[in-house]
């Protein structure tokens, strides 16, 4: 029922009249009947009815009885909660099939908890506020979920061991819920690694010194291995201990694509650092169908590809802004030779700034002190008697200006090849996430089980936030991740009593929210729920 305003002409003169009318259905077709005339609306208005009349019928509403009384009484809250990104978060993790996969993988464990709602609680404090489990224990009391009563401190270091158990068969539960759930084939795989330290300074099995990312030689670490799909979804995750070479972690990642996951054809995107024979072989070996491939070149370091690759002739055809490719046929071996105009200008810039600097150094100092800096041993000739610029050195490093190849075995053409290499961007996204947003390093544990469940819980999370990202961007909300984060965030749960009852109130949506409840198919809380 709705009240509508009706207008009638009198004598030349215009009333409105305030009727209360009922919407319903005759035989699948709206109608609408009276089911009351009020009277006229001034009078009404001018008389004070219509106010009685309404605060009557407020008193048969839960919901409006309890605002109106917050509004003249000032009742207190028992209690004040952060209920947005719990909300939100909660709703994905459940599209997911998480809690479903996770709670039969712990069904033979004699959980006195529900390491679900623990695992859950985990990857939103990831999102939410990254840190120490010993901080996150004491940040969910903060916060209004489903099943995070009583959670302590002890349940967070268990699930952590109890994720780095069951990761494999969590892994392929996942990859294969995912692939019935996105309906979406896989054709392209990116494949990428990094390192992630830790503080404790012992090394182990799993934690070793190794070359780092990070610039902390002086740590321990562990290897990340990350293959995404063309989407940027996360397809699979491994982690090594951290002396891995990233050769070796790309040959385990392609086992697993073919063993576990029994994936028999895709094309492989990777990063120079991953080219070697063993990678050749391990994509096209025979053990199974051999694997396409699309694989950066070291230019500098190759040498057929610094010898003749980029010395072959040629029109670059451009594909895209700052993009033009060519393609190079070399020992039966195809290339494409990528250029980005801008780039090149760029690094012209810096060479010739290096050549000016190094030629006032050697009226200055002379060459022999300049020997030992790699910036400029470059560009130097060391003669018997002197030091001079190498200006055929300056002309070979020329042809690299702007530059990379890439090497194919697939029969896409130069521009889909440069294209799909250039979406390595992906993964390199997600291991930013993961690195700042996710706050995935440092790892405060000390052993490795507790270390490699911290990355697994980071990984659920990063599987929410691409959802999410994927959700807003398919409606073209346009806020960032942090003002979105923020919205969502003063969306809080509070309780109030009344008459010996407990309510729940729930604050206004600010900014994005409303448009982020909507992405994820989540209608936003009741303003007041009564809570039995």
């Amino acid at each position: 029922m709705f009240v509508r305003v009706k207008r009638s002409v009198q004598n030349d003169v215009a009333y409105e009249y305030l009727q209360i009318v009922e919407s319903f259905r005759d035989r699948g077709k709206p109608r609408q009947r009276v089911i009351a005339t009020l009277g006229k609306r001034e009078q009404l208005v001018a008389s004070g009815s219509l106010d009685g009349l309404l605060q009557s019928l407020a008193k048969f509403s839960e919901k409006l009885r309890v605002v109106e009384a917050i509004r003249t009484q000032g009742i207190g809250a028992r209690s004040s909660r952060v209920w947005g990104p719990a909300l939100i978060f909660d709703r994905l993790w459940e599209n997911q099939g998480l809690p479903e996969v996770i709670r039969r993988l712990a069904q033979e464990r004699k959980f006195e908890f529900d390491p679900e709602r623990v695992a859950f609680a985990m990857a939103l404090q990831r999102l939410c506020c990254p840190g120490s489990d010993l901080q996150g224990c004491g940040w969910l009391k903060n916060i209004e979920a489903n099943g995070f009563e009583g959670i302590a401190l002890q349940h967070l270091y268990r699930t952590t061991g109890f994720l780095s158990e069951v990761r494999e068969d969590l892994e392929r539960k996942l990859f294969n819920r995912d692939r019935d759930l996105f309906t979406q084939s896989l054709d392209v795989v990116f494949i990428d690694t990094t390192s992630i330290f830790t503080y404790c300074g012992q090394e182990s099995k799993w934690r070793m010194r190794g070359y780092s990312r990070d610039h902390r030689p002086d740590l321990p670490q562990l290897v990340l291995a990350v293959a995404v799909d063309r989407n940027g979804w996360p397809v699979s995750w491994e982690v090594f201990p951290g002396n891995t070479a990233d050769r070796k972690a790309f040959g385990v990642m392609i086992k697993k694509l073919r063993e576990r996951f029994r994936i028999k054809r895709v094309i492989i995107v990777a990063d120079r650092g991953m080219i070697s024979k063993g990678t050749m072989d391990d994509l096209t070996g025979c053990e199974g169908a051999p694997y396409g491939y699309i694989l950066g070149c070291r230019m500098r370091r190759q040498k057929e590809v610094k010898e003749e690759v980029l010395s072959r002739g040629g029109r670059y055809a451009e594909v895209a802004e700052n993009l033009k490719v060519k393609e190079v046929w070399a020992n039966d071996r195809r290339y494409i030779v990528c250029l980005n105009e801008e780039e090149a200008a760029k690094d012209a810039a810096a060479r010739e700034s290096i050549l000016d600097r190094l030629g006032s150094l050697l009226k200055d100092k002379g060459g022999k002190s300049l020997v030992g800096n790699k910036g400029f041993a470059r560009f130097l000739k060391i003669q018997k008697d002197a030091v001079r610029i190498d200006e055929e050195a300056v002309k070979a490093d020329a042809r690299f200006d702007g530059k990379f190849v890439l090497t194919t075995d697939t029969e896409l053409s130069a521009e889909e090849v440069a294209k799909t290499y250039k979406g390595l961007w992906r993964v390199e996204r997600i291991f930013r996430e993961e690195k700042s947003t996710l706050k995935v390093r440092p790892v405060f544990h000390h052993r490795d089980d507790t270390c490699i469940g911290h990355i697994v819980a980071s990984f659920l999370a990063l599987r929410l936030e691409v959802d999410l990202h994927r959700r807003i961007e398919e409606r073209n909300i346009n806020a960032s991740w942090p003002d979105l984060m923020r919205d969502l965030a003063q969306v809080h749960a509070v309780q109030v009593e009344l008459d010996g009852q407990r309510y729940l109130l729930r604050t206004d949506l600010k900014g994005v929210a409303f448009q982020v409840f909507s992405a994820a198919g989540l209608r936003p809380p009741s303003p007041v729920t009564h809570l039995s």
